[in-house]
């Protein structure tokens, strides 16, 4: 097995960090990564901010309630980003492109780009014995985020990495069965018995696993996510005012 792989399936969110401030090298490599990743076209639609004022991070830190953010050894925020292409148009042509710009197929490309350079970025971190997690919660400190990082129309914060020298080991997560995830030429709609399985052992997992014990299922934590009423309007509107009328 190589040593790409290795590194795949040693994969875990690491949330504590030693004191250790990444090096210039380190940033460099991994924003190099997350650069190498494929875009649609060449569209290379996203943006990475990395945040070393120690007064950002803390406010990033507390309105999104993430600790970690303030305490690793440097924080990148991945953002989608369908500014840049317009800056070598005519403004005429920049209405037009904007207009444009609103259907969805476009913000789905700029999201998906973001995610494979989040993910090369992640991969080169660990490849160098770096911990890391992926922090969706970032998207709890808007819109003052937006705010503190100046962001222009058209471009909007996804999720944040954290990466640094590890200060844990923790269990790894079960991941769902193979047969739940992967098909051939359909849909295997045929997978209640699986999840339900596969519940049990999240269950035995959360049960057994060293650090923050508790009694919760795969399923479960999603049922008692979803069938509530849920406050996301407001990120809805957000993306709206960001220029993304999405159509």
């Amino acid at each position: 097995m190589n040593e790409v792989i290795q590194v795949i399936r040693q994969h875990r969110s690491i949330r504590k960090f030693k004191n250790a401030p990444l090096t210039g090298e380190q940033i460099e490599v991994i924003v190099e990564a997350a650069q190498m990743a494929p875009t649609s076209a060449h569209m290379q639609p996203f943006s990475i901010i990395g945040v070393t004022d120690q007064e950002l991070l803390k406010k990033i830190a507390a309105r999104s309630e993430n600790p970690w953010i303030e305490k690793c050894g440097y924080f990148f925020i991945f953002c989608a980003d369908l500014h840049r292409m317009m800056l070598a148009a005519a403004p005429d042509q920049q209405e037009k492109m904007g207009a444009n710009l609103n259907f969805s197929y476009f913000y789905q490309t700029a999201v998906l780009s973001s995610a494979l350079a989040l993910q090369n970025a992640n991969l080169a971190a660990e490849s160098m014995g770096l911990g890391a997690v992926i922090i969706g919660g970032i998207t709890g400190a808007l819109p003052e985020l937006d705010q503190w990082l100046e962001l222009p129309d058209f471009v909007i914060p996804l999720v944040g990495l954290a990466v640094g020298v590890p200060d844990e080991f923790p269990e790894q997560k079960p991941r769902l069965p193979r047969s739940a995830v992967f098909f051939e030429n359909q849909y295997n709609h045929d997978l209640k018995a699986q999840v339900e399985r596969y519940d049990r052992e999240i269950e035995e997992y959360y049960g057994a696993r060293t650090n923050n014990k508790q009694k919760a299922s795969w399923s479960g934590k999603f049922i008692a996510m979803l069938d509530k009423d849920l406050p996301l309007g407001g990120y809805t509107e957000y993306v709206r005012s960001k220029a993304f009328d999405l159509k």
